[in-house]
């Protein structure tokens, strides 16, 4: 069993996800960009008894995020389930970013996300199966948010061309899009919305949604 993969393991929804998974008892993998990001969700991951596979990269770094994702195969055997999570959030307005800032965004927003789905999802149609579910967001664009606005309109626009390319084959290609701002305790509470993620992973290929809003 190739368990889970989870990018952009941080605090909130990540972690959350990660911890869904290991409580049904499949191994997880987990990339963030920092050593002590990683490591507390491996420690979290942990303590449910099942193995963590902590990676560090930065998934603007196409070579190093394929780099850990081949180090996650290697460890774990192809995943059942991927779920890319990583996001730049900050508000900024029309015009207050440079061009180059607007880049560097996206690429974590959207592209790693892209590189991702290009480095496993072959490998799932191949095999008629998996789960490969973006965290999405932004349901109606805000002004006061303009590069996370066009990063989650990206995604769902991804997530569209995924589903209809690897769809057919048994790859289930989800996105859950969260409509405010994660907190627990709150109506967006990571350990809530992180089960939107297990369902999706066991929805009967006739109920398959490709979007769901909490």
């Amino acid at each position: 069993m190739g368990g889970a993969l989870v990018i952009g393991a941080g605090p909130g929804i990540g972690q959350a996800v990660a911890r869904r998974f290991a409580r049904e008892g499949l191994p997880v993998g987990l990339v963030a960009r920092s050593k002590e990001t990683v490591a507390a969700a491996a420690e979290a991951v942990g303590a449910l008894g099942v193995r963590a596979v902590p990676l560090t990269a930065d998934v603007a770094d196409e070579t190093a995020l394929r780099a850990a994702l081949d180090e996650a195969v290697g460890e774990l055997g192809e995943p059942d389930v991927v779920v890319y999570n990583a996001a730049v959030i900050r508000p900024d307005a029309v015009g207050e970013l440079p061009h180059r800032a607007h880049l560097d965004t996206y690429a974590v927003n959207v592209l790693g996300a892209l590189t991702t789905a290009a480095h496993l999802l072959p490998g799932m149609a191949l095999r008629g199966r998996g789960t490969f579910v973006v965290t999405g967001g932004m349901p109606e664009m805000k002004p006061p948010y303009v590069s996370l606005s066009l990063g989650k309109a990206g995604v769902r626009a991804l997530v569209e061309l995924l589903d209809t390319q690897y769809g057919p084959s048994g790859v289930h290609v989800a996105t859950v899009t969260v409509g405010g701002v994660v907190a627990p305790g709150t109506a967006y509470d990571p350990e809530d919305i992180a089960e939107h993620y297990w369902r999706l992973h066991h929805q009967p290929r006739e109920r398959w949604e490709r979007e769901v809003v909490h």
